[in-house]
């Protein structure tokens, strides 16, 4: 039987995790610059979960969600956002308490999953990292955490940017305005799309992320969320304005925007870019403010905010801008062995370099030495040392710098000392010529 990957995952060979390392180490820096802190999770939890949190009319739990029951008949699914299970987590290990400092800060990376159509840069198994926080509901905590999803693409080198921000406002502000949207769209109820007439009743504001081309024509004269803020919900709109020119951070103000989840609030963001590999005003980063979420999972009122990055993305972004990802770790050394009697030398003597610091690889398999060069500069090795049968006999080895050529017979004895690690860098400066 052949096996083959499931549609809609990748298998990402070390060519391609060396880049995801990089860049994921990169954003981890910056989180800590920030104060967050890693939380890691389950990739599976209840379907409860999400069906609550994410919004029962979302397109994410109405036909993307991979839901299934266990031997124990528990409806579970494989996660198909973050947010959720960190509220779940904050939740059932009262991190709300008085003992831990707000705002709480963590950040989290790992799979998610959504069954829908595979294209570039989305897949049915794909990557997020994420942030949220919890227990302030300042306006400075939604500019700072928009601030820091600028930063982690400014700090790639990425320039084609574009904040889109917009207000759906508070419980009272989105009350309002589902009426109203509703009355504007029941006279069009039978020229909608068959989910935007499912919505229209459940959750009116669905209807305006549609991607059905007729909704977008029709919500295009729809009433604007921003005309139906209250005075609470329109002053931490214009602070947020403010801060951002503050900082000056550009943006934009799109009323039409709702995100596709149905736990936000007030502010709401996302990230675009016009990079040709992913076509006109693509979204890279996207989130917002969900002052509610935290109590619908079981825990006191605790206002919320976050945001989360697709990996694939990003790195196709910097790979659509020749972005120069460095090697993450270049070999040290390369043990060339010549004869099957120096095998068990040779195991000594590289698990000796290693102790001393070095990242090393060996010869396992008995090739010529011509074949054990080529695959030293292959790997980029930064020098070989060279054991045969003759250096066995008279406990030494050859120390050879690929990159001027030069090398060195050095006793195997001294390499196994304790002090060698001294004595490397002064051996290594000759060789390279400093002294």
């Amino acid at each position: 039987m052949k096996y083959q990957k499931i549609r809609g995952t990748a298998d990402f060979l070390p060519e391609e995790t060396n880049k995801w390392q990089y860049v994921e180490s990169k954003i981890e820096y910056l989180l800590e610059k920030y104060s967050y802190q890693e939380i890691r999770l389950p990739v599976f939890e209840q379907f409860e979960l999400f069906a609550r949190g994410v919004g029962e009319t979302s397109d994410i739990v109405s036909k993307e969600m991979y839901e299934f029951y266990d031997r124990g008949d528990r409806h579970l699914a494989l996660r198909p956002e973050g947010t959720a299970g960190v509220v779940r987590a904050y939740v059932e290990n009262k991190i709300y308490g008085p003992e831990h400092h707000k705002p709480v800060k963590y950040y989290y990376t790992g799979p998610m999953f959504r069954f829908e159509r595979p294209q570039s840069g989305r897949m049915r198994q794909f990557h997020q990292i994420g942030v949220e926080v919890y227990g302030s509901n300042n306006p400075a905590v939604d500019v700072e955490t928009m601030a820091l999803a600028m930063d982690i693409f400014k700090s790639f080198g990425i320039k084609d940017l574009t904040l889109v921000v917009n207000s759906l406002g508070n419980t009272a502000s989105r009350l309002a305005y589902r009426e109203a949207l509703i009355g504007f769209l029941t006279p069009h109820f039978e020229e909608l799309s068959e989910d935007s007439k499912e919505r229209l009743h459940k959750n009116p504001l669905r209807v305006l992320d549609s991607k059905d081309k007729k909704d977008q024509d029709i919500v295009k004269n729809a009433p604007s969320v921003l005309d139906y803020l209250d005075e609470d919900s329109k002053k931490h709109f214009e602070e947020v304005k403010d801060m951002l020119e503050l900082l000056e951070i550009s943006y934009e103000v799109d009323p039409n925007m709702v995100r596709g989840l149905d736990y936000y609030n007030d502010t709401i963001f996302e990230i675009m870019t016009n990079d040709p590999n992913f076509g006109a005003n693509t979204t890279i980063c996207a989130g917002g403010r969900y002052d509610q979420l935290v109590e619908e999972v079981g825990g006191p009122a605790t206002p919320g905010f976050g945001f989360a990055i697709g990996l694939e993305r990003l790195v196709m972004l910097l790979e659509g801008i020749h972005y120069d990802f460095p090697q993450r770790h270049q070999l040290d050394a390369f043990v060339v062995t010549i004869g099957d009697d120096v095998n068990h030398e040779a195991l000594k003597l590289a698990n000796a370099l290693r102790k001393q610091g070095l990242i090393v690889e060996r010869e396992f398999i008995g090739r010529k030495p011509g074949k054990q060069f080529k695959t030293a500069d292959k790997l980029n090795a930064k020098m070989v040392f060279t054991l045969g049968t003759q250096e066995l006999e008279n406990r030494t080895v050859n120390m050879k710098l690929l990159s001027t050529g030069k090398e060195i017979s050095l006793n195997l004895d001294d390499i196994y000392a304790e002090d060698f690690k001294e004595k490397y860098s002064e051996i290594l400066r000759k060789l390279e010529g400093e002294d």
